[in-house]
C-alpha cells in the first residue's frame, strides 16, 4: 500500500488533494502536515512513497524542506505542488534530485491519478 505525505501550510489545499486521492484510491493512507518541521520529524515513522510539497510556507519553506531531505540523504520522491508560476522556482527545483516534477495548483484529478499509478 502506497503512503502519501502532503506538506502545505494551507489546510484547505491538503484537504482538496487528500479528497482527490481518496477518489482515485481510497486505500492509500494520506498524511497531512501544515508544518514542514513536523513532517520532517515524522518521515521515518511514516516512510511515505511520495511527498507533495508546497514551497511558500512560514517558519520553514519548501526549499528548506528539500535541503533537509538532501542533508539526511533521504530519497523520497517529491512533487512540488505550489501556486508559484515563477520560472526561477521551476529552474531551482531541478537542482534537487528528489523532485520528480514541478506542478502548479490546483492539481487536476487526471494528473494526480497518473502520478499515483507510477508509484
Amino acid at each position: 500500500m502506497k503512503k502519501i505525505m502532503l506538506v502545505d501550510d494551507a489546510e484547505i489545499a491538503n484537504f482538496i488533494t487528500a479528497s482527490l486521492i481518496g477518489h482515485i484510491n481510497p486505500q492509500y493512507p494520506v498524511y497531512n502536515f501544515t508544518e514542514p518541521v513536523v513532517a520532517l520529524t515524522n518521515l521515518d515513522a511514516i516512510a511515505p512513497d511520495v511527498i507533495f510539497l508546497d514551497l511558500n510556507m512560514p517558519v520553514m519553506d519548501g526549499w528548506e524542506f528539500l535541503e533537509k531531505l538532501e542533508e539526511k540523504g533521504l530519497q523520497h520522491k517529491v512533487y512540488i505542488l505550489t501556486s508559484s508560476t515563477s520560472k526561477f522556482d521551476r529552474q531551482r527545483a531541478t537542482n534537487f534530485a528528489n523532485v520528480e516534477e514541478y506542478l502548479v495548483k490546483p492539481i487536476n484529478k487526471d494528473k494526480l491519478s497518473q502520478i499515483l499509478q507510477q508509484l
